[in-house]
């Protein structure tokens, strides 16, 4: 082998011109082989796109047991001239001089062929998932659509602030958290009273994993301004459903200063950036999906792009849906907590705009979301998307002490000094939002089951990989 640079095969197909004539230098993984006693094509993927560059092997310069191990899943390195193709399919070729084979799969027991596999068959195997042309257009969209969110915050001057996984709170209120502990399980210490003993666990009292940064992040905002957190959170809810996992990411700005009318607009300048970015920057991906999986992906992205969200009371919500004359499974009546289905009928059916519902009743919100003058709503604020339903889930926060210290005490929750002194000492007013990166990265790839769009995914009954 020469002393080459290895070029990725994006840089060679963004622009074959630059390269066309010259030696190259490619490696990666084999997606096909075929051809004839003459020559033989290899479709080679290295992961950096979703397109596949052709190697052209002439059997005048490769005998057929050197090309042998050449099947698909094995890994190669080339050397050769990028040249003008000649068949239909591909703009260039490569017309190998070289080969080195890195790794061999052999045909008989590796599980991705040629052949289409089923979603479900490819969690099974969510370790090689990747390499398909499908979960690799997904990866290289979520890759995107994180950069887009650091970018987004950093240059409208927000602080990345990264909140604990571990900790003694339970900001939702749900009590569906994963307890973390070092004590015996099978033979756990306990108090006179029969309780465990967590004053001999490791922090000295009952831990879990976070299922949200938002209260650290607010006690962040009343420092810093404007802040933004992106970690994983973890919700141990016995939940199945296509819309949930038990490990995801999340994305939570808090900002000092705002209120609910400037959450919602940061909200939707947001998501917009998120979803044009992807655009502007995934095509071939995105177009891949629109193509094989849903033909209405690209305009249902345009059209959340392209159109002013409506903002909605809930109040006015439930009259549409009471007033609609459509059968819904779960009723509607003022206080209910709407279901997926009522909401994207309000998207979908009604406004056929993304709308933005607010001002719920507080029995169905956190204790923190700020109490209306009417006693009876507060300011929460949900963004709602065509086929996700929410997406988004927001408020402007209880900023008075006396408010939310009564709150807290109608709901029974315990005494939280730490959170409580931001609103002690300088209080002031301040809002925040939390999206669930995976639904979001869901949406713009329009697969239907959320396991399909993180690498590893964690939910009842599995833990693998």
């Amino acid at each position: 082998m020469k002393d080459i640079r290895r070029k990725t095969v994006k840089e060679l197909l963004s622009d074959p011109a630059k390269y066309a004539g010259t030696e190259v230098d490619v490696k990666g993984w084999v997606r096909t082989r075929r051809g004839n006693k003459n020559v033989q094509f290899v479709a080679l993927n290295d992961g950096s796109t979703i397109n596949n560059l052709q190697i052209v092997f002439d059997l005048s310069k490769f005998s057929e047991e050197s090309l042998k191990p050449v099947t698909t899943g094995s890994s190669i390195h080339v050397q050769g001239k990028l040249v003008e193709s000649q068949g239909k399919g591909q703009s260039v070729e490569v017309q190998a001089d070289e080969l080195e084979i890195y790794g061999t799969a052999d045909p008989a027991e590796y599980p991705l062929q040629k052949k289409g596999h089923s979603l479900e068959f490819l969690r099974e195997i969510a370790h090689l998932r990747p390499r398909t042309n499908t979960f690799g257009a997904v990866l290289r969209i979520r890759h995107a659509l994180a950069f887009a969110i650091h970018k987004f915050f950093n240059d409208k001057g927000f602080y990345y602030f990264h909140t604990p996984l571990i900790t003694e709170s339970d900001c939702e209120g749900a009590g569906a958290m994963f307890q973390v502990t070092t004590l015996p399980l099978d033979e756990l210490p306990k108090t006179e009273e029969g309780a465990v003993d967590y004053s001999q666990d490791f922090f000295g009292a009952a831990t879990s994993l976070t299922v949200s940064g938002q209260l650290e992040g607010e006690l962040g905002a009343t420092a810093l301004g404007n802040i933004y957190t992106f970690g994983p959170t973890f919700r141990a809810e016995n939940s199945n459903t296509p819309r949930h996992l038990s490990e995801f990411w999340m994305i939570e700005p808090e900002m000092a200063f705002y209120d609910v009318n400037d959450n919602m607009d940061l909200a939707e300048e947001f998501i917009k950036y998120c979803i044009n970015y992807a655009l502007e920057h995934c095509k071939d991906d995105i177009q891949f999906l629109n193509d094989h999986f849903d033909k209405g992906l690209i305009d249902r992205l345009k059209f959340v792009v392209d159109n002013d969200f409506v903002r909605l009371p809930y109040t006015e919500g439930v009259k549409i849906l009471e007033e609609s004359g459509q059968k819904f499974e779960f009723p509607v009546y003022w206080g209910a907590d709407l279901a997926s289905e009522h909401e994207r009928y309000l998207v979908e059916k009604h406004f056929k705009r993304p709308v933005m519902l607010t001002d719920y009743p507080k029995e169905i919100k956190a204790f923190y979301m700020k109490l209306n003058e009417d006693g009876k709503t507060v300011r929460g604020m949900d963004v709602l998307f065509p086929q996700i339903g929410e997406i988004i889930g927001g408020s402007q926060r209880e900023e008075n002490y006396d408010v939310l210290r009564a709150r807290m005490e109608e709901l029974g929750m315990a005494d939280m000094p730490w959170y409580m002194d931001t609103r002690k000492f300088g209080t002031v007013p301040h809002s925040g939002f939390g999206l669930g990166f995976e639904r979001l990265v869901l949406f713009v790839t329009g697969m239907q089951n959320i396991r399909d769009v993180i690498p590893f995914p964690r939910y009842p009954k599995n833990c693998s990989f």
